[in-house]
């Protein structure tokens, strides 16, 4: 049987945090679902679907990914709703340090108790990218810094066309 993985997430922007933990999970999975959460109580600086875009692009140009074995999606539902509609009992959490945890332990236990039949698996990024944020990212080149060594060359593209 084929084992389905959901990464949700805000992906705004895609880091090579990110990228590390579906490296990671494509060796556990056959399919990794990247899941853009696209609901209203948060500020985004991409719509969901230029982030969208932004992550085929990093994925499948800059990396060469494998496009049969990761979908990108956006979502405005729970994420169970989505593990349900994608046939999947996996949610995939990437940490980065221990001030993640918390936060991470208690979604992972609401989701567990919304479906019992869901497992959520934890993946750290290499050490090297386990500072990146998705944030900080974005203030580093608001305010004119060097990103190369936080994201792709096609999503720091992008960012300079909203920042610059």
């Amino acid at each position: 049987m084929k084992k389905n993985a959901i990464y949700p997430g805000t992906f705004d922007p895609i880091t090579y945090g990110h990228i590390d933990v579906i490296k990671k999970a494509l060796k556990i999975v056959d399919t990794v679902i990247i899941a853009i959460s696209d609901t209203s109580n948060k500020d985004y600086l991409f719509s969901s679907d230029e982030r969208i875009e932004i992550v085929k692009t990093a994925l499948f140009s800059d990396l060469k990914f494998k496009k049969n074995r990761i979908k990108v999606v956006s979502f405005r539902t729970l994420t169970t709703n989505l593990c349900k509609k994608y046939k999947s009992n996996i949610i995939l959490r990437g940490l980065r340090a221990v001030s993640d945890f918390e936060y991470e332990f208690q979604l992972a236990g609401m989701n567990r108790k919304l479906n019992n039949n869901i497992e959520t698996i934890f993946l750290m990024s290499n050490v090297e990218n386990q500072i990146i944020s998705s944030k900080f990212v974005k203030e580093i080149i608001a305010l004119g810094g060097d990103i190369n060594k936080f994201t792709t060359k096609s999503t720091i593209k992008y960012l300079k066309e909203k920042y610059v």
